[in-house]
């Protein structure tokens, strides 16, 4: 339930004289002042939302009867639950949409505090941890000091001391025609996707089969490129994403193309291929994650209420969905029911075994392994190089742990806070926790200021910052390896319809 009440008549700036001076900071906060939406949720809302999430949710998983030990991880565990919760609690009541320091919070408050602290009470890990307690009690206290770095670089994005000289870069839209090429090169991708998989039938059985099919294409039916797969599968799916997105962007700001029968046409075609190759069947379940919340924040770009609601049910939906989502991966042979006496239980599995991981990223340094100092994220940014030609080229840092843990499955999860402190210690990792939270809450603010308020229909900063909301769960899951292919797909096709030119004769209008 909201409410709504009519903005206030903009004034001068804060802090600006009345003849117009004032750096582009104040200029910026004025300009923010003046078109932040003042819908909030009702007292009768918001307050059992925050009771829910900071107290409520926390103490139901820790009454559930287990074999877990009460000790300073526990404790520390419950903690972080209640900070993260009081963290996505601000993100749904603020009165601006932050997407991406939303769906941020929402991630650590499901894989980082509930679902671990019923892992703790039950005393049940997904993935074993095979170092000391001390290793896991470290491995909480470097995520909250992640968590509390996220917050002091979002902070230090709100008040960034105002600059006297500021350049201005051309402004970037999306050209028609180029819009129309990708269009095309999306449907030939996914075409040729579907061709080398067997057909559209292959999509809707289960992720099994679709990663034989995957692999036995990529590698000529002989062998295994890793690489070659994830070009296979990122440029089958990226482009027609992307594309989609932009038409739909199209539609909902301008009444031409809704008049144009081809438009049309392309958005329906575009709509049959993403419901084929980008289905929640044949696709990871974050990847359909980033999906969804992608067209939805594209679809409904000022909504207030679409807003809160997909932090809000995203919550219930991780919950209670997205463990028996995974019935999908395997064919009928290999599926495992997912039977729970409680709704903490399926919380166990191996989707969520994030804290677990990190402290045996931290155990496999201490080992004798050492930090990697910039080799891991070297890998990452030079995914594309196989290991042909790179010989000695880093594995996923989840695989790298994993294979030294003896496990017969390596595809496990290396979250951001076991990536940067793999490659550099604390220091390193809370840096870098306190420059995300920067970026992320200026590209929020951008989002809010030139997105939102810019009803132009090819604004390409309404579709990346969606896109990136979306990406973020994975990003944060990890490992960076495994994301970084789609992400080098996604800024090829950005690259393909961006523009420079200020002829509106070839923009979308």
């Amino acid at each position: 339930m909201t409410t709504d009440a009519p903005a206030a008549p903009a004034g001068p700036a804060e802090g600006t004289a009345p003849g117009g001076g004032g750096g582009p900071g104040a200029r910026e906060a004025s300009a923010e002042a003046r078109h932040a939406p003042r819908a909030v949720l009702s007292r009768a809302l918001s307050v059992p939302l925050i009771l829910g999430l900071v107290f409520g949710l926390p103490a139901v998983v820790a009454s559930q009867y287990g074999d877990g030990v009460r000790d300073e991880a526990y404790w520390l565990q419950l903690a972080l639950t209640c900070y993260t919760g009081a963290r996505l609690s601000a993100m749904v009541l603020t009165a601006r949409r932050r997407l991406i320091q939303g769906a941020f919070w929402l991630f650590c408050y499901i894989a980082m505090g509930v679902a671990p602290l019923a892992q703790a009470v039950l005393g049940r890990t997904p993935t074993p941890v095979v170092g000391p307690r001390s290793d896991t009690v470290l491995a909480l206290v470097l995520v909250l000091c992640g968590c509390v770095a996220f917050d002091v670089g979002a902070l230090l994005a709100r008040h960034r001391p105002s600059l006297r000289i500021r350049w201005s870069p051309p402004t970037a839209s999306v050209g028609r025609r180029r819009l129309y090429l990708l269009v095309l090169f999306a449907c030939a991708c996914s075409a040729v996707f579907v061709v080398q998989l067997g057909g559209p039938a292959v999509f809707f059985s289960s992720r099994q089969e679709i990663s034989e099919s995957i692999g036995a294409s990529a590698s000529g039916g002989a062998g295994d490129s890793n690489v070659g797969s994830a070009f296979l599968r990122g440029f089958g799916t990226v482009p027609a994403l992307l594309a989609l997105l932009f038409l739909l962007r199209w539609m909902v700001t301008s009444k031409v193309p809704r008049r144009s029968p081809l438009v049309l046409l392309m958005l329906a075609g575009l709509v049959a291929v993403n419901v084929v190759v980008n289905n929640p069947i044949s696709n990871p379940r974050y990847w359909f994650l980033t999906v969804a919340f992608s067209i939805l924040f594209t679809a409904f770009p000022k909504s207030p209420v679409m807003y809160r609601t997909s932090l809000a049910l995203g919550v219930i939906a991780a919950l209670l969905l997205f463990p028996f989502m995974d019935r999908f991966r395997y064919d009928e042979e290999g599926r495992k029911e997912v039977q729970s006496s409680s709704f903490v239980e399926p919380l166990t599995l191996k989707d969520y075994d994030q804290i677990g991981m990190f402290a045996n990223t931290i155990t496999f340094v201490d080992s004798g392994a050492g930090h990697a100092y910039g080799r891991q994220l070297t890998g990452t940014v030079l995914f594309f190089v196989p290991r042909s030609v790179w010989d000695g080229k880093p594995l996923d840092s989840g695989v790298r742990v994993g294979q030294w843990m003896g496990m017969t499955n390596t595809n496990l999860s290396s979250p951001l806070w076991a990536e940067l402190w793999l490659d550099f210690g604390s220091v390193g990792m809370t840096g870098g926790f306190l420059g995300l939270g920067y970026l992320c809450a200026r590209g929020d603010r951008r989002y809010t200021l030139r997105t939102v308020d810019d009803e132009r229909p090819g604004n390409i900063m309404a579709i990346v910052i969606p896109l990136i909301a979306g990406y973020s769960f994975i990003l944060l899951r990890g490992p960076l390896l495994q994301a970084a292919g789609r992400i080098g797909i996604a800024l090829f096709c950005l690259a393909l319809v961006t523009t420079f030119r200020s002829d509106t004769r070839k923009l979308l209008r």
